[in-house]
């Protein structure tokens, strides 16, 4: 009988894989690597940003238990933090916040492991985790020895490094090296996180971290689904970035298109796109969109990954029919 992987994806696919490996130690993961030469093999963490397409993957699955937090340095303003991949996500967030380790509170109830945070450089309300990540440490699948990749040999730009791109197959992450603040300095550039401290009885200025996580889990939990009770990957497409020009034309006919600047053109959000479609809350099959927030699909319950397949690309034809702009997904397509 095949493994199952339903509980290594947020989605709730019940895909399977030919062999599942689970490893807690760098000499573990390296003992494994003669067992994919020439192999198909796939590494996953908590499962949060990639989606199953068929019901089998005729291959090798590899995961990380590889769990520490080591403070390895210490400045007069500043800490550095070895995590280990395999730690969760948003439990590495609290303890930070806990400890008085600022950068990550705007990062707070991403699901998913530390490893995946360098991969997939995972942002929320104005902060990425690559603004924070000093180094990352890998084994080389090839050769089995250490790999150290400093901050800029990442190239870490939106949604993405070298990592999930050009090095995907090549290297596993093992530990995250993150340089955080010992003072702590708000991002408050959205507007629903300050309304929630504002609610709260709290004022931006004065807030402490504590204070901005809760306000960023409220935000998260009120537009989000569980991920425990209902099949997601989140954030299904990444926000696209248009040509100032195309910018202007689509402003001159939807002057209410939220709009914001980016390094290389114009930012739009994809969850507005989604929705002047007529997208929002709707279903196809036993896939669906959030009815909360446009951008998230959902498992409506025992859906197959094509079935979400299916239905992602109905909103990407009619997102380009409409905008003539191209949606892309930011979760990774497993076949």
């Amino acid at each position: 009988m095949y493994p199952s992987l339903l509980s290594y994806n947020t989605f709730r696919i019940n895909a399977t894989c030919r062999e599942f490996h689970v490893y807690d130690s760098i000499d573990q993961l390296v003992s494994l690597l003669p067992q994919l030469v020439g192999q198909r093999w796939l590494h996953i963490g908590g499962g949060s940003n990639l989606l199953f397409v068929t019901p089998h993957f005729d291959g090798i699955v590899l995961h990380s238990r590889i769990r520490s937090i080591e403070v390895v340095e210490r400045t007069s303003d500043s800490v550095l933090l070895r995590v280990g991949a395999g730690e969760d996500w948003d439990a590495f967030v609290a303890y930070c916040v806990e400890h008085g380790f600022y950068g990550l509170e705007n990062l707070s109830f991403i699901p998913g492991q530390v490893g995946a945070s360098a991969v997939q450089n995972v942002g929320a309300y104005g902060v990425e985790a690559g603004d924070h990540i000093e180094a990352v440490e890998t084994i080389d699948t090839e050769t089995g020895e250490n790999r150290l990749f400093s901050h800029a040999e990442c190239h870490y730009a939106y949604r993405s490094s070298i990592f999930k791109h050009e090095c995907q197959r090549r290297y596993v992450v093992t530990h995250v090296l993150y340089r955080l603040s010992l003072t702590f300095h708000p991002v408050l550039t959205h507007t629903a996180v300050v309304r929630i401290l504002e609610n709260s009885g709290l004022s931006p200025d004065t807030a402490d971290a504590a204070a901005l996580r809760h306000a960023v889990v409220e935000v998260r939990r009120a537009k989000l689904p569980d991920p425990h009770e209902v099949g997601s990957a989140g954030s299904f497409f990444m926000n696209p970035i248009v040509s100032e020009t195309q910018a202007q034309q689509l402003l001159s006919t939807h002057p209410e298109m939220p709009h914001y600047p980016a390094s290389n053109g114009v930012k739009v959000p994809a969850g507005w796109l989604i929705e002047q479609c007529g997208w929002k809350g709707r279903t196809l099959g036993r896939a669906g969109v959030h009815p909360m927030q446009a951008l998230v699909l959902i498992n409506l319950g025992q859906a197959t990954g094509s079935e979400v397949v299916q239905l992602a690309t109905a909103i990407q034809n009619d997102v380009k029919q409409r905008f003539d702009i191209a949606l892309h997904p930011e979760v990774l397509y497993i076949h």
